[in-house]
């Protein structure tokens, strides 16, 4: 499994989060957001960082034509609004509560910054977090421009099987994702119907089974 995949599935909450540390225990706050909550939208102040306890979030923005293109989807565990601590001032994109029951631990940037110039090892895990998360997106849009929609989907499914893979007793793969459909479509630049043809073609060829939010490997 790549060094990408396995420090994504680090918990930064566990790590991060004020309230592991006596002294900046009450320098953070814990915010709950319903299905389709904004945690905040493009132009906001970019002064917080946000560590996700439950539930998941979506990292995108629109484009002038008003559609909405997904950066990333984010789970328990992870950070976001990180660039805040490498001096934007404000969001370039927007963060949205995709699950019903979504908490989060919202910290002030400064308090982080503090947490880092006190801990070496705080630091360098959210430096090494931050350039990671960039080189995956620069792997999604060297994806996006130079791939055809196909390979772009194979690929994507490849990704799903390095982060969320299983192997049950038959051998088979089995990738149990957060995605839907809408999403994927978004995450590797093509329209629902056209998705739709890729999957029953990849079903066809027996590459894959695809239920939903999940997938088996044939």
């Amino acid at each position: 499994m790549s060094s990408i995949w396995e420090l994504e599935k680090v918990n930064l909450f566990k790590i991060l989060c004020p309230h592991n540390y006596e002294k900046y225990a009450s320098c953070h706050t814990f915010k709950n957001y319903a299905k389709n909550d904004y945690v905040y939208f493009e132009k906001d102040n970019a002064n917080k960082v946000f560590l996700i306890n439950e539930g998941k979030v979506k990292i995108g923005y629109y484009t002038e034509k008003g559609e909405e293109v997904i950066k990333a989807i984010l789970g328990k565990g992870e950070i976001f609004g990180e660039k805040s601590i490498l001096g934007v001032k404000n969001h370039n994109d927007f963060a949205q509560s995709i699950h019903s029951n979504t908490q989060i631990c919202v910290i002030p940037q400064d308090t982080l910054l503090d947490m880092m110039s006190e801990s070496t090892s705080v630091s360098l895990k959210v430096y090494k977090f931050i350039g990671l998360r960039m080189k995956r997106i620069e792997r999604r849009l060297e994806i996006l421009l130079f791939k055809d929609t196909k390979t772009r989907l194979i690929e994507f499914i490849n990704d799903l099987k390095e982060e969320f893979g299983t192997y049950e007793e038959n051998g088979k793969v089995v990738v149990t994702h957060p995605y839907n459909q809408s999403d994927i479509a978004k995450l590797i630049g093509t329209s629902r119907p056209t998705l739709n043809i890729l999957i029953n073609e990849l079903k066809q060829e027996k590459v894959i089974d695809f239920k939903r939010k999940k997938i088996i490997f044939l």
